[in-house]
């Protein structure tokens, strides 16, 4: 029998930040940045969560709400630390370990009953673990595929365990709300609310032709995971593939200046990822989701790069061309891949290419330090 463990760091960013300064402990603590500025709130603490706010929310907002709350920049370069940290411990453990996020971790525990005994007391044992030596809560969902195991780890937060018996499934899923299954946002949510459906068991209920009908391929995958049907493949660690930002808008947009910056930024996220790295890429990827649910992607592929405003153009041009239908957009992403390592050459005279790089990588450590919102790359406006 398949058994998966989901392990996930409770606010997590939080978390680390209480690490760091124990003051913080007890207190609603927000990070993500300036409260008067633009961005957004990365994480919150559970005391905060009481006043309504919650990650992705605008910082503006959140403040509104959380006056009195804390409100930090964050430590990426920590919380990288520690991510890596809990890696280690679990793979004393694990003989199949995925790193899905910076705090979120699948294992593959099948066939190891005999070594371990109890699954819970082995999930206790980890959690334990996690918490004494480096005084990080995390709650574990285990169950026999790895998209009911994300739901069970999220059922008892914080510091909670959840074990959903083979053949229970279905009716563990079923009285939760929809949006309690991975993938389903604030647009897909409206989607089905207006057709009635509120609870996973009313996806559940209904043949799988009305999901592929109306949804596509993302109805099919949403009605197997309202069944309780999911993968158990381990994705073992290997070389980084791609780097993606995409954007799910609450409303369908047409408006060509929303696309425009809403594309600005989600490159800005790419290429601080890519120079984070000391990467460049040579590909560049655009998507595009309508209302209606169809999709469409296009490439091109040019010289490495890790300039934001070379990725852009070519970004905007793909996008540019193919959106040709009269029809809302509901989601755009961008992403990049075939990488190449970056290695700056020692150059006798300082030219114009070499500065605009030393610019960029300033841009990186300010936004490290003080978060990625402080300063943004001047892009002439779209016209």
């Amino acid at each position: 029998m398949q058994t998966i463990f989901h392990l996930d760091l409770d606010a997590f960013f939080v978390s680390v930040e209480r690490v760091l300064d124990p003051t913080l402990e007890g207190k609603p603590v927000i990070v993500g940045g300036d409260p008067s500025g633009r961005g957004v709130v990365a994480a919150c603490s559970y005391e905060a969560r009481k006043f309504g706010l919650h990650s992705a929310m605008p910082i503006k907002q959140a403040f509104s709400l959380c006056p009195h709350g804390i409100y930090l920049h964050g430590n990426f370069k920590e919380y990288t630390r520690y991510s890596r940290l809990v890696k280690n411990l679990l793979e004393q453990y694990a003989p199949l370990l995925q790193q899905a996020s910076i705090d979120e971790f699948y294992i593959d525990f099948s066939g190891c009953q005999k070594i371990y005994g109890s699954f819970i007391q082995l999930a206790e044992k980890i959690q334990n673990e996690i918490w004494t030596r480096l005084k990080l809560p995390a709650s574990i969902g285990i169950a026999g595929n790895k998209t009911v195991a994300k739901i069970a780890s999220d059922f008892n937060k914080p510091r909670g365990i959840t074990f959903v018996c083979n053949g229970m499934e279905k009716d563990f899923l079923a009285h939760l709300p929809v949006e309690t299954i991975p993938g389903v946002g604030k647009v897909t949510l409206r989607e089905l609310n207006s057709r009635g459906i509120y609870k996973v068991d009313d996806i559940a209920k209904l043949p799988i032709d009305y999901f592929s009908s109306a949804l596509g391929k993302f109805g099919i995958d949403l009605w197997e995971k309202a069944n309780g049907l999911g993968s158990s493949f381990i994705v073992l660690d290997r070389e980084q593939k791609s780097i993606s930002k995409e954007n799910t808008f609450d409303k369908d947009v047409t408006d060509y200046n929303i696309l425009y910056e809403t594309l600005f930024y989600s490159i800005g996220k790419v290429c601080q990822n890519l120079r984070d790295d000391e990467m460049q890429a040579s590909t560049i990827n655009i998507k595009l989701r309508y209302s209606d649910f169809q999709t469409l992607t296009r490439s091109k592929t040019i010289p490495h790069t890790d300039d934001d405003k070379i990725i852009f153009e070519v970004a905007w041009n793909l996008l540019s061309k193919a959106n040709t239908r009269r029809v809302g957009i509901r989601l755009i992403g961008v992403g990049v891949s075939n990488f190449r390592k970056y290695s700056e050459q020692e150059l006798l005279f300082e030219d114009l290419e070499a500065r605009r790089k030393k610019m960029l990588r300033a841009v990186n450590i300010i936004r490290s330090k003080y978060g990625f919102n402080k300063i943004f790359i001047g892009l002439e406006k779209n016209k």
